[in-house]
């Protein structure tokens, strides 16, 4: 499978989600947070730092859980900034953003 290049939205999305695990996150570990939700600690890393930006949906709602966040709260967050949508273009729904 050929992955397309991010778009500079995508990247920035990607920021924002591993920021808001960050500050989840808090004092605790990276390791014990990545072990209680059964991701790879280099995974929790790579997602945190921005470098998964598209990481699989199984993935972030483990981790959600574990940090007792809501998907409805991931979900505002990483989207925040794309609320204002330009003429003639178009937002992505969640399917297709969970899909790519």
């Amino acid at each position: 499978m050929v992955r397309l290049p991010l778009t500079p939205a995508e990247a920035e999305r990607g920021q924002r989600l591993g920021a808001l695990l960050r500050r989840a996150r808090g004092e605790r570990s990276m390791l014990e947070t990545a072990l209680d939700a059964r991701v790879s600690p280099e995974t929790l890393r790579k997602i945190e730092s921005g470098r998964v930006a598209t990481p699989a949906f199984p993935t972030v709602a483990a981790i959600a859980e574990v940090l007792g966040l809501s998907l409805d709260e991931v979900w505002a967050e990483i989207n925040q900034q794309e609320r204002v949508v330009e003429p003639g273009s178009r937002r992505r729904s969640a399917r297709e953003w969970l899909a790519s």
